[in-house]
């Protein structure tokens, strides 16, 4: 097995203070909690921003202060934008970010679905202009894998030339609307995705330690953060996205699965080496 990537997840989408009082929303709360995390062993930071009031946003400023602070922080850390922010947004707004700041790593949700109480679009025309865009700007997509259907769409792009490989997934588990975080669909999951993929999971809330166990022992990677889960045990609010780092670690012991360094990580997904 690859030694075991760790991507923190601190922020989200969907997230809110009701959750959690613990949750990060500036840009300097954002960047803090990333190197908390990195210091505990992660190795990429997803990031999403919000409003200075909380709400969501694909905002280039708020991108932009947030990616330059955890860069400051975390001068090696693999840096992974969302390419959604949400709902609602514009194809632009939604790519902008990306062409301007040149992360490591974007995500690419390779299909649309039901979303809690929304509808998350991403239309093919959508997904060619932003397959596109990572390409022209050496961006490596995260693909996110929230149904059996959306592996399909990826290999199929794939063939198109959207999407080059070796591709690198997220398996979204127990995403209300998409696969329930089972044992079962996750190795269903991971039985389709092509030769020479690399792959990393999670689980929402209640799954979260099911899917963590079984990615580390199944040889693909792990996120973790208060994007997916804000209960480090039943009842236990996590303080730090750092914590379920630690937890991590744990259990990767246990497993007898080291860790990646962010050098280490770069070469098993293919990322040039930090400058």
């Amino acid at each position: 097995m690859d030694k075991l990537i760790i991507t923190v997840a601190t922020t989200g989408a969907m997230t809110t203070k009701e959750n959690t009082p613990y949750l990060p929303i500036q840009p300097e709360e954002i960047a803090e909690e990333v190197y908390g995390a990195y210091q505990a062993g992660a190795s990429i930071a997803h990031i999403h921003v919000r409003t200075p009031e909380g709400a969501p946003t694909m905002a280039l400023d708020r991108f932009e202060e947030t990616v330059g602070l955890v860069r400051e922080k975390c001068p090696d850390m693999i840096i992974n934008m969302t390419s959604s922010g949400g709902l609602g947004f514009t194809d632009e707004e939604r790519i902008l970010p990306h062409t301007v700041l040149k992360p490591d790593m974007g995500t690419f949700d390779a299909g649309s679905m039901n979303f809690y109480k929304g509808v998350f679009i991403n239309s093919p025309t959508f997904l060619e202009k932003l397959g596109k865009a990572y390409i022209e700007h050496g961006i490596k997509p995260e693909v996110e894998v929230f149904d059996a259907g959306m592996v399909w769409n990826a290999i199929r792009l794939m063939k198109d030339g959207i999407l080059i490989p070796p591709i690198h997934f997220q398996c979204c588990m127990h995403v209300h609307g998409g696969m329930e975080g089972t044992a079962k669909n996750l190795v269903h999951l991971v039985d389709l995705l092509p030769s020479g993929s690399t792959w990393s999971a999670f689980g929402c809330g209640p799954t979260a330690n099911l899917i963590m166990a079984m990615a580390i022992n199944m040889g693909g990677h792990v996120r973790v953060g208060m994007e997916d889960n804000v209960y480090l045990s039943k009842g236990v609010l996590a303080k730090h996205n750092y914590e379920f780092v630690e937890k991590v670690q744990r259990l990767a012991k246990e497993f007898g699965r080291p860790v990646a360094t962010p050098a280490e990580a770069r070469e098993i997904l293919g990322l040039p080496p930090k400058k």
